[in-house]
């Protein structure tokens, strides 16, 4: 069985999360390889709800898989599309199916999806999420009403380095410690120099911070990042190693595996951070192929 997340994140080993994106549809099997294929080679695995707002199978059910098949989950929780009765709901069904780290997430505007004609709800912010839990552990719910058996989890948030301006990012940050965030897994970050930065000032909290990185497949994914992501920077020596490959089946993801393992190795050796979240969009199975690269 692997160790509790939150154990982990205080032993000082240097930690190791990736994402796993439920399907759009009833068919699990690609899902559930790549399920077994990561549990016993990374710490945890984040589940998206509802990531870039498309409508996937619930993030709650594949968590609660992980842990069936002998994995640690991360499920994360937007307050995109659901009010303070359902998150609160979905997270008790979450506690009793044996998940206990959770990710607070605002969520992606409703107009970058598939379902344009969704009403958002963001009756919660990040900020509100996390203070929804610790509330919750203390065995009342949102509205005051004691809770027939509360809940515990290790509560994370997310953070963007390379915002900019920086200084909003910096201010939520901190009512994100505030409010009991625990640990911090990053946006994309690629220019290691300027998240230095960004972990000088971070180091003054008690909290884990995982540096976010996502799988360049292309000098044109990273051109995209760059014009229509924002907080993502992506240094134009990337994106000219990436141009520079040689044209061919497969050249272009390999580069980019092994830059991702390249980053992953400088951030261990240098102690950096504390860990790394690997969002290998799509490519899931490529994700040991990134820890090799990085000599993991």
């Amino acid at each position: 069985m692997p160790k509790p997340f939150r154990e982990v994140l205080n032993s000082g080993e240097f930690v190791v999360t990736a994402e796993i994106g439920p399907p759009k549809g009833t068919n699990l099997e690609s899902m559930l390889h790549h399920i077994d294929l990561l549990k016993d080679r990374i710490h945890a695995l984040n589940v998206t709800d509802n990531q870039s707002s498309v409508m996937r199978f619930p993030s709650v059910s594949t968590s609660i898989m992980i842990k069936g098949r002998g994995g640690e989950p991360v499920l994360q929780m937007t307050g995109r599309d659901r009010n303070r009765l359902a998150l609160q709901s979905d997270l008790l069904a979450a506690y009793y199916g044996g998940v206990r780290n959770v990710l607070c997430l605002t969520g992606d505007s409703i107009k970058v999806g598939d379902h344009k004609e969704a009403k958002s709800v963001f009756d919660l912010d990040s900020v509100q999420l996390v203070k929804m839990v610790r509330t919750m552990e203390s065995g009342f719910d949102l509205g005051g009403n004691e809770l027939e058996g509360a809940v515990e989890f290790c509560v994370g948030a997310i953070v963007t380095p390379e915002a900019n301006p920086i200084e909003p990012q910096l201010m939520k940050f901190e009512k994100k410690v505030e409010a009991g965030a625990e640990f911090f897994q990053t946006q994309a970050i690629y220019d290691l120099e300027r998240f230095k930065d960004f972990m000088k000032y971070a180091r003054q909290f008690d909290v884990k911070i995982l540096a976010g990185l996502v799988l360049l497949v292309s000098s044109r994914m990273a051109k995209f990042m760059n014009a229509n992501v924002p907080g993502i920077f992506v240094p134009d020596e990337l994106i000219d190693e990436m141009a520079n490959v040689p044209k061919g089946k497969g050249n272009a993801l390999r580069k980019g595996i092994e830059i991702a393992g390249r980053m992953i190795k400088e951030i261990k050796d240098e102690k950096i951070c504390d860990g790394v979240h690997i969002m290998a969009i799509g490519k899931e199975d490529k994700v040991p192929d990134i820890l090799e690269a990085a000599g993991m």
